[in-house]
């Protein structure tokens, strides 16, 4: 996941530091996690798509289908507070926020893409449980549909796979409470 060639992590970098330090942790992806996927209705058209890139992404990770919950919120802005009552609710590993704010002509696209994003660093930062951005914040429609279309650059996709690599991370880090299953 990358924004452009030059920005891509190479093959080798994270394998070359573990060689130099005394402890390196990456996480996987996998299995027996519990993911919720939170969905916006406004703008539902890309959320739906976006949720189908989320739902391949879990799918490829051999995540199974019946410890995957999906909630629909009625916009952006109500996202934080779902996120943080499943976060809270000790039966979820890591969340993942889809959703859609898209510039317009009033300052609205301002203050939901911004709430939208610190409200979810808050109750991933609250709880200790992963909780993944996956709301484009686009100018246009256009530039929306482009970043949910089918493949793995599917954002929706792409925000899954980081929230399985980050409830895995997590798990090894020391200080973990992260419950045992």
């Amino acid at each position: 996941m990358t924004s452009s060639d030059e920005t891509a992590l190479s093959d080798e970098a994270i394998d070359a530091a573990a060689r130099r330090v005394g402890a390196s942790h990456v996480g996987g992806v996998g299995g027996e996690a519990r993911v919720a996927l939170l969905c916006a209705k406004f703008n539902g058209g890309i959320t739906e798509r976006l949720l189908d890139g989320a739902l391949e992404g879990l799918e490829d990770s051999g995540v199974k289908p019946a410890t995957v919950t999906v909630a629909w919120v009625p916009g952006a802005f109500e996202l934080p507070l779902v996120a943080m009552r499943l976060a809270e609710s000790g039966t979820i590993d890591a969340v993942v926020a889809l959703g859609a704010v898209i510039r317009g002509e009033t300052a609205h696209f301002d203050f939901v893409a911004g709430e939208c994003a610190s409200g979810l660093q808050r109750a991933a930062l609250d709880t200790g449980v992963p909780v993944v951005f996956g709301v484009l914040t686009t100018d246009t429609v256009d530039q929306a549909l482009a970043r949910c279309g089918p493949g793995h650059s599917n954002k929706g996709y792409e925000a899954a796979v980081t929230a399985l690599e980050m409830a895995d991370l997590l798990r090894t880090l020391p200080g973990s409470t992260a419950p045992t299953r």
